[in-house]
C-alpha cells in the first residue's frame, strides 16, 4: 500500500533525503525512526504531497503521488505533529465541519463523529470548545478527525506527543485495529518503547539514508545476534544441561544453578516444543522466557545517539 522508491529531497544546496527506497504492505505497522536532521519529516511530507521531491516516486495505495495525487489523497489519512486546530469551535463543530469537507452525508455525520470520539475516547468532550482541550486532547482530536473518511493508509508524526497514558494507549489500540482490518500504517515517534509495542516492521534513518529496514523481529536479530531464552527452575539442573547438550546448545548459569540464559535461534514453535521437552524430561521449570529486545536496544546499536 506504500511504495517509496530511490527518493531524493534537496533544500538547495542541503541533500535532506537520499536515494531512499522501502514499502509498506497492507496490515503492517511501519516504525520510522531516526535522530533529529534524518529526514524523516521531510519524507513524510513528500508521501502527503506538501513537498515536492527532487525526484523519486512515491506510491500510495497503488497511485503515484506525483501523477495521481488526487487519488492518492483520497485513500490517505495524515496527522502532523502540531497540528492546527480552530479554537473558538465545539469538538463536534470541528469535526462536522471537516466530515462535510470529506463529503459524509449530511444524515450520517453525526453518528459518524460520536463514534470516532469514542474512539479515542473523547466522547465526553463533545460539547467542549477546541480551545479548552489540553496538548493530548488535541492530538486526540485529529486523529478522529484523521479517521472520519475512513482512509486505507495511514501516516502519523508523532501522534502520542502530549497524551496522557490512557489516550496512548488508545491510540496504540486505534492503531492494531486499522491495521488488523487490513490498513496500512507508516508511524514516526520518539517514543520507542510505546512503538515496541505496535509496530511490525520498523526503518531506521540517518543523514537522509535508510540504514535498515525490515520485520522487527528480523532486524534485531541480525543487529544484536542470536535470541535468548532466560529459564528458571526449581530442580533438575543436570537433566536440563543434558537436553541442552544433546540439541548442541551452550548454556550459561547463575552460581545456584536456577537460572540459566541459552541462545536459541528457533522459532516459536521451535521454542514451544525445547520447553515441553525440558517438562517431560523431569527439568521442573517455572519460568520460561524469549527475551525481547527492544527498538531501543536495535536502535543504539547500530549507532544513532539522539532520538528524535
Amino acid at each position: 500500500m506504500i511504495s517509496v522508491d530511490e527518493l531524493r529531497i534537496d533544500y538547495g544546496n542541503l541533500c535532506a533525503v537520499e536515494e531512499l527506497s522501502f514499502s509498506v504492505a497492507e496490515g503492517e505497522v511501519f516504525g520510522l525512526i531516526g535522530p533529529n536532521g534524518a529526514g524523516k519529516t521531510s519524507t513524510m511530507r513528500a508521501m502527503v504531497g506538501l513537498l515536492t521531491p527532487t525526484y523519486g516516486a512515491i506510491q500510495i495505495g497503488g497511485f503515484d503521488m506525483r501523477e495521481e495525487p488526487q487519488a492518492a489523497g483520497q485513500v490517505l489519512g495524515f496527522m502532523p505533529d502540531f497540528p492546527p486546530v480552530y479554537e473558538d469551535l465545539l469538538v463536534w463543530e470541528f469535526l462536522d465541519l471537516f466530515a462535510a469537507s470529506y463529503f459524509i452525508p449530511k444524515p450520517r455525520r453525526s453518528s459518524e463523529i460520536i463514534h470516532r470520539l469514542e474512539q479515542v475516547g473523547l466522547k465526553e468532550k463533545t460539547n467542549s470548545l477546541v480551545g479548552s482541550l489540553s496538548r493530548g486532547m488535541r492530538q486526540r482530536l485529529m486523529l478522529a478527525r484523521t479517521l472520519l473518511p475512513e482512509p486505507k493508509v495511514l501516516l502519523l508524526d508523532e501522534p502520542a506527543s502530549g497524551m496522557d497514558p490512557h489516550g496512548r494507549a488508545q491510540m496504540k489500540q486505534v492503531i492494531r485495529d486499522f491495521a488488523r482490518d487490513g490498513g496500512t500504517v507508516l508511524v514516526s515517534s520518539h517514543i520507542l518503547s510505546e512503538m515496541d509495542e505496535f509496530c511490525t516492521s520498523i526503518g531506521i534513518m540517518q543523514r537522509g539514508q535508510m540504514i535498515v529496514s525490515g520485520k522487527v523481529d528480523e532486524i534485531a536479530a541480525k543487529v544484536l545476534g542470536q535470541a535468548v531464552i532466560e529459564i528458571e527452575i526449581v530442580s533438575g539442573s543436570e537433566l536440563l544441561r543434558k537436553i541442552l547438550n544433546d540439541h548442541g546448545i551452550d548454556e550459561v548459569s547463575d552460581a545456584a544453578q536456577r537460572k540459566f540464559a541459552i541462545p536459541f535461534d528457533g522459532d516459536d514453535r521451535a521454542t514451544s516444543d525445547l520447553l515441553t521437552e525440558l517438562v517431560n524430561g523431569g527439568v521442573r521449570v517455572s519460568s520460561f522466557t524469549r527475551k525481547h529486545e527492544s527498538l531501543e536496544d536495535v536502535f543504539l546499536q547500530i549507532g544513532a545517539k539522539e532520538l528524535s
